[in-house]
């Protein structure tokens, strides 16, 4: 054998040797997803764009370990893979950023749509950066939305860093997002927003001065669409041996940054009134009270959005090539109680009050099984020239079982119903029902 390549391969073991000494092997983990999704959407109000869809997704997961070294290095792959079932069409007119599926120029849903994504990894001492494709922020100022049937995904590098105990640090840098229903990634926006923006930075951090309180800084821009201060804070309080009282307030503040509000760069308000038509100018604060005893848990709160324009988040706006949002693309979540099924209750000059009852069957020896009602009303709606105000409603219900043990352990079905009101022009109603279907299998 050469001596080059004699030397090559005693660096080739070296390194596997490192490899699996770091537990890059050792410690990483391999899982499949599966989720089953039903979805009943009935509009009494606009006949001819009701939904009627059963999908089916498969989502492969490795996580890898980190390698030996100062800095270890790791990688996650994730695949997936998703079915429409149901078969038939969908309205041209139905809001295909809701659907689970990309849709046909005809207004027919594909029959399958998959994507890959990937991660590279380090770690520092007790800080980790990833770098990639496959990130799922889940954080006041942007959660990934996993509300349908595969999650919505997103490109560039986060750092999460716990150095100093109790204190953990967050920041990034992101640039596209994948849809939920969609194979494509496309630039971020705002509601409204048709042109994209390729920098969203964020950093914050989350202190917890005692073991059961959390206080919570986060600051976020969006380059030529808005900046966002967050402030939060979570208590937990044990009043006896089997009850609790648990705090939950938060408070948004969003201004208008670079080119928001001229052509292309428009927030739409959610809809209602804008005191500068097209500029983000919001505050929005919620408080959420909870007392437990038992199974039983009774939450009662309360949600007020400035008159000044409706709370803004991170989408995917209109930023696709071509006419229309045809790819699945959008649907996102906001941090707020109220982002419920139907509706959000975030438009300019709403007051929304609400409460939901819990039951944990656990505490009556069914472990698994729980069930919640839910009604919100928000009401000092603007209208979008200022002159009037309007109310609307939502009432959830859903109960959810997790098989606790034997064959199908950690089987899960959950079976949601819930109905909007607005007495919003234009706006609606929508009576829904879900019914999903969901297993995850742990390879190794």
């Amino acid at each position: 054998m050469k001596k080059p390549s004699l030397a090559l391969a005693v660096t080739t073991s070296i390194l596997a040797q490192q490899v699996l000494a770091a537990g890059f092997i050792d410690d990483s983990s391999a899982s499949v997803s599966s989720r089953t999704y039903y979805l009943r959407s009935d509009n009494p109000n606009t006949p001819g764009v009701d939904q009627n869809e059963v999908t089916q997704g498969f989502k492969l997961d490795y996580l890898s370990g980190f390698t030996q070294g100062t800095i270890g290095f790791g990688l996650d792959l994730q695949a997936m893979q998703a079915f429409n079932l149901s078969g038939g069409t969908q309205h041209p007119n139905a809001n295909t950023s809701n659907s689970f599926a990309p849709v046909n120029s005809d207004g027919t849903p594909v029959d399958s749509w998959s994507r890959l994504a990937g991660n590279a990894k380090a770690r520092v001492s007790k800080t980790e950066f990833h770098l990639g494709g496959g990130l799922s922020p889940n954080l006041p100022i942007l959660i990934a939305n996993d509300g349908r049937l595969l999650p919505q995904t997103f490109e560039g590098v986060t750092m999460t860093s716990k150095e100093i105990d109790n204190l953990t640090i967050n920041a990034g840098q992101l640039s596209r997002s994948t849809g939920r229903a969609s194979s494509n990634a496309t630039g971020l926006a705002v509601a409204g927003g048709t042109q994209p923006s390729d920098t969203f930075t964020y950093a914050g951090a989350d202190w917890k001065p005692t073991k059961d309180t959390t206080l919570q800084y986060y600051h976020a821009n969006l380059t030529n669409y808005y900046s966002q201060d967050f402030f939060g804070l979570l208590n937990t309080t044990q009043l006896s041996g089997n009850s609790r009282f648990k705090t939950d307030l938060r408070y948004f503040n969003s201004n208008s940054q670079g080119k928001n509000g001229t052509p292309g760069y428009i927030f739409n308000n959610n809809g209602g009134y804008a005191s500068q038509p097209g500029k983000v100018d919001n505050t929005t604060w919620s408080a959420a009270f909870t007392y437990s005893l038992g199974g039983s848990s009774l939450m009662l709160g309360r949600q007020q959005v400035s008159d000044s324009g409706g709370t803004v988040y991170l989408n995917q706006g209109n930023v696709l090539s071509g006419a229309g949002n045809n790819q699945g693309n959008g649907g996102a979540s906001v941090y707020l109680i109220t982002d419920v099924m139907d509706n959000s209750f975030i438009r300019a000059g709403e007051n929304t009050n609400f409460a939901q009852y819990s039951y944990d069957f656990a505490a009556l020896g069914v472990p698994g099984l729980s069930a919640s009602a839910l009604y919100l009303h928000g009401d000092n709606i603007r209208s979008t020239d200022g002159t009037a105000r309007y109310s609307e409603w939502e009432r959830d219900m859903r109960i959810d079982y997790v098989v606790q043990s034997g064959f199908l352990k950690g089987f899960g079905t959950s079976l949601r119903e819930g109905s909007f009101r607005s007495g919003i022009p234009n706006v609606g109603a929508v009576d829904q029902a879900r019914l999903i279907f969901s297993y995850t299998y742990a390879i190794f």
